[in-house]
């Protein structure tokens, strides 16, 4: 498949089941794949985008595709994704994704939610989806991802995107509403250790960890053994101070209420993150548990970490793929494009000649085809 990143794409979603009548089946389903990838990368955010996209590279696209009926419209597009299994395609994104991308041990993937603001439907009393996704900080690649169903929330989710990754040896973060005993047990069982974000939703655990530290730099910190490391970041007129605590001592975490429930629990932290700008001054101090031990430096490292998720991921996805505007809401199709939109991100963020952004990378692809088949070989050789 080396050299060919086309027959790369088709080859990984090969798998695919056409959800269309085959009296319907006009153009092939590998091509409007291909079309919609391709277009997605280059700038499109909806169906009439990627039927325009597929028309202006129309003469391109014959030099891979069948095309036996030219460019699908866009309304064959709405209905081929609105009607074809998200499981399905999430599963062939997994399986490319596993195939072409090597997660060092001890890399850091972060966990978190992110709700497409305009996928829904009050006419249908559709309410809008929430995707949770799985971020390697490292590779800055998009692992995987899982629709929250309807009835529930994240905590049940993380457990079936978990499921579907390979974490041996990875640290997984996530915020407070996956800290939760069945998800810790879950990475703890995939031979992963975890950074989970301790907040009041764990009662009398958070009371306690708070207690604990509080106590510890009441005495001056010489109540217990502790371990501590300190960052200073300036710029832009900011200074930006993090300091970290880690208690990782057995005897001390035993007391706390609840912490034999919580699988190979080895340290609590407390991260303080103080910004100064001018005369202003704040301060918020965060609590986390983890299955690692106490190193305050690499538990800051951590937590710094799984912010990436945010700024790297979700805040790209709002601003360069203008998510949160896409009105797109029938049957599976903002599910599907939003699968989509991680394959193209992932295919720009691998792309390292281009020094720009992944706005103005999207504008190129669209183009410059040569740069385009070098962003589609970027992961797929």
């Amino acid at each position: 498949m080396a050299g060919d990143p086309i027959a790369s794409i088709e080859h990984h979603f090969a798998d695919l089941d056409d959800p269309r009548l085959d009296r319907t089946k006009l153009h092939q389903l590998l091509d409007i794949v291909v079309i919609a990838i391709c277009a997605v990368i280059c700038g499109a955010d909806d169906w009439v985008a990627v039927e325009t996209f597929g028309n202006a590279k129309h003469e391109w696209f014959k030099k891979f595709l069948a095309l036996p009926n030219g460019i699908p419209s866009h309304d064959t597009f709405g209905r081929v994704f609105g009607q074809l299994d998200p499981d399905q395609f999430r599963t062939c994104f997994h399986s490319w994704i596993s195939a072409v991308s090597e997660i060092t041990e001890g890399q850091v993937i972060a966990i978190d939610g992110k709700t497409l603001r305009r996928s829904h439907d009050k006419e249908l009393g559709k309410k809008a989806i929430v995707m949770v996704s799985a971020w390697a900080t490292a590779n800055h690649l998009v692992l995987g991802q899982v629709k929250v169903d309807d009835k529930s929330n994240e905590i049940t989710a993380i457990p079936e995107l978990l499921r579907v990754l390979e974490i041996s040896g990875c640290i997984i973060t996530i915020d407070a509403i996956g800290c939760q005993k069945e998800i810790a047990a879950d990475i703890v069982r995939r031979d992963a250790d975890y950074v989970l974000a301790l907040k009041d939703n764990q009662g009398n655990l958070y009371q306690d960890v708070d207690l604990l530290f509080e106590d510890l730099e009441g005495s001056g910190f010489s109540a217990y053994k502790y371990d501590q490391f300190r960052t200073v970041n300036k710029g832009h007129g900011r200074i930006e101070i993090r300091q970290c605590w880690t208690i990782s001592d057995p005897d001390v975490l035993r007391c706390l209420r609840g912490a034999n429930d919580w699988q190979r629990l080895k340290a609590v932290v407390k991260v303080r993150a103080e910004r100064r700008l001018g005369d202003k001054r704040t301060v918020e101090d965060r609590y986390y548990i983890s299955s690692l031990e106490g190193d305050a430096k690499r538990l800051l490292d951590c937590t710094r970490s799984h912010w990436h998720i945010e700024n790297r991921l979700h805040w790209v996805l709002d601003i360069a793929f203008r998510e949160d505007e896409c009105r797109i809401r029938k049957e599976c199709g903002a599910q599907n494009l939003a699968i989509l939109r991680h394959i193209a991100l992932n295919l720009l963020k691998q792309e390292k000649t281009a020094k720009m952004g992944i706005k103005n990378r999207r504008l190129r692809a669209g183009w410059d085809e040569a740069y385009l088949l070098k962003v589609l070989s970027g992961l797929f050789t």
